[in-house]
C-alpha cells in the first residue's frame, strides 16, 4: 500500500510538471497580414511580451484570396483564421494582423464587421486596425490581439466592463478596458501567461 501511495505521489508531482512545461513552451505566432505597419506590429509584440515571453514575429503574407467577399470588399476573419490555424505548427498560437476590413457571420447578420475573431479554444485569431479610432490605434490593436488570443486560450466574453474579455457589443470599447479581471488573469495564469 505504502509503495502504491509513492507511485501516486510521484504520478502527481510529474504530470503538474509536465503541465506546467506545456504551457511555458506554447509560442506565440504574430502573422502579418498585408500591409500592416511594422511599427504597430513591433508595438503589439513588446506588449504582448510583457505578459507573455515566447512570442515570435513572422514574414508578413498576403491576405489569402480565399478569404475575400467581394460583395462587400472586405475579408472574412472566419476564413482567415481557419486559414491560420492550418499555418500553425503544434505547440504555437498564431494571431493575424492587419489594416484591412474583417466580418464574420453574427445571429441574423451574414456579414458582421468586427475588430478580431478568435477559435474559442483553439490555436488562431485574428485582429484588425480597421475599425479602431484614428488616434492610439497600435495601442487599441494591442488590446484586440490580447482579446482574441484570451479566446484562444478558452476565455469567453467577460461582463466585467474594463476586462480585456469584455464583448465589444459592435463598439470600439477599447478605451474602457484596463486589464483582465481577476477572474480572467486566474485562468490565464494557469496556461503560463505571467500576469
Amino acid at each position: 500500500m505504502r509503495n502504491l501511495i509513492v507511485i501516486l505521489i510521484v504520478f502527481l508531482v510529474a504530470s503538474s510538471f509536465v503541465n506546467k512545461v506545456s504551457a511555458d513552451t506554447i509560442i506565440v505566432d504574430i502573422q502579418p497580414l498585408g500591409d500592416i505597419p511594422k511599427q504597430t506590429v513591433e508595438y503589439v509584440r513588446k506588449e504582448l511580451q510583457k505578459i507573455y515571453p515566447n512570442i515570435e514575429v513572422k514574414k508578413a503574407i498576403p491576405l489569402p484570396k480565399l478569404a475575400y467577399y467581394e460583395g462587400r470588399k472586405r475579408y472574412r476573419a472566419d476564413s482567415l483564421i481557419h486559414y491560420l490555424h492550418r499555418q500553425t505548427k503544434a505547440g504555437h498560437v498564431t494571431i493575424g494582423l492587419t489594416i484591412k476590413d474583417i466580418s464574420t457571420t453574427k445571429d441574423e447578420i451574414k456579414d458582421y464587421g468586427i475588430m478580431g475573431l478568435g477559435y474559442c479554444p483553439g490555436n488562431a485569431c485574428v485582429a484588425s486596425t480597421f475599425r479602431l479610432s484614428k488616434k492610439d490605434v497600435p495601442e487599441q490593436l494591442f488590446k484586440t490581439a490580447i482579446h482574441e488570443l484570451g479566446h484562444t486560450q478558452g476565455l469567453p466574453h467577460c461582463p466585467n466592463k474594463t476586462c480585456f474579455m469584455r464583448d465589444a457589443e459592435g463598439k470600439n470599447r477599447t478605451n474602457e478596458e484596463k486589464e483582465f479581471c481577476s477572474k480572467c488573469k486566474s485562468h490565464l495564469i494557469s496556461k503560463g501567461w505571467a500576469l
